[in-house]
């Protein structure tokens, strides 16, 4: 490849990667803008978007929301899917690839896809929308990175440190806790905090679910319905910062396996 090409696909890398972080670093400068208005230049820095947003009582009542639904999915997704990436590493290959396919259909479909076919499979049973339906709407498309997360550990896992443990008199219990959990406890907080930052970070699935009040991107949804100021922009910076910050220890975490 010559110097020219080089030099060329490098402009193109960085005029894309401009493309995709350009919008989002026009949220956060925004958020500090003292002015009311939107544009270029801005006339000075301040953080009264952030306590006008604070002052706002809606705030406060979608971060509870926000905070139960994603640490709700945090600690059911990781129990539920561990378990499942334990019963496929046990598979055969064949059996295991088979499984997680089907395991990973729903994180595959488009959102809104999947918000209908929840909101049809919930008004057939008869269940009353709610935070507990949006609990288990996150449920179905976090898991599945869940399962893959652990799944990637456990396949590098040395079995035969069980064996011993069980051949010294261990229960499966105390093997689990002594020996099995202690190695893959930096995978699954980092599985617990990547289904946390999808659930936070979610709109699509959660507008269809919810059956009142609201959850910080739903909030999002509805100030932008009523006007356009930069306490929009304010909250937009928390949510990125928050789902940046958990992706990024999560990944660190795990060490980027899965």
């Amino acid at each position: 490849m010559t110097a020219l090409a080089r030099h060329g696909l490098n402009l193109a890398a960085g005029l894309a990667l401009l493309f995709m972080l350009a919008p989002l670093l026009l949220v956060v400068v925004f958020s500090f803008g003292s002015s009311d208005v939107m544009t270029f230049p801005i006339p000075g820095l301040t953080v009264d978007w952030y306590r006008k947003l604070f002052a706002r009582t809606e705030f406060w009542g979608a971060l509870r929301s926000t905070a139960i639904v994603s640490l709700s999915v945090a600690l059911a997704a990781t129990v539920i899917g561990s378990m499942a990436a334990v019963v496929i590493s046990r598979m055969r290959p064949k059996p295991a690839a088979a499984s997680t396919l089907l395991f990973g259909l729903p994180m595959m479909m488009p959102p809104l896809v999947l918000a209908l076919a929840l909101l049809s499979a919930f008004a057939v049973a008869g269940v009353k929308l709610s935070l507990l339906t949006v609990i288990l709407a996150h449920l179905t498309f976090t898991m599945p990175f869940v399962i893959l997360i652990v799944a990637a550990r456990l396949r590098d896992f040395d079995y035969t440190v069980l064996d011993s443990a069980r051949d010294l008199g261990a229960s499966p219990l105390t093997t689990f806790l002594t020996v099995t959990f202690p190695i893959i406890r930096p995978t699954l907080l980092g599985a617990a905090l990547m289904s946390m930052a999808l659930s936070l970070d979610d709109f699509v699935i959660t507008f269809f679910m919810l059956g009142g009040g609201n959850t910080l991107p739903t909030l999002v949804w509805g100030m932008l319905r009523t006007g356009l100021d930069p306490s929009i922009n304010a909250l937009g910076t928390l949510i990125l910062a928050f789902t940046l910050g958990t992706s990024a220890i999560a990944l660190w975490l795990t060490r980027f396996r899965g």
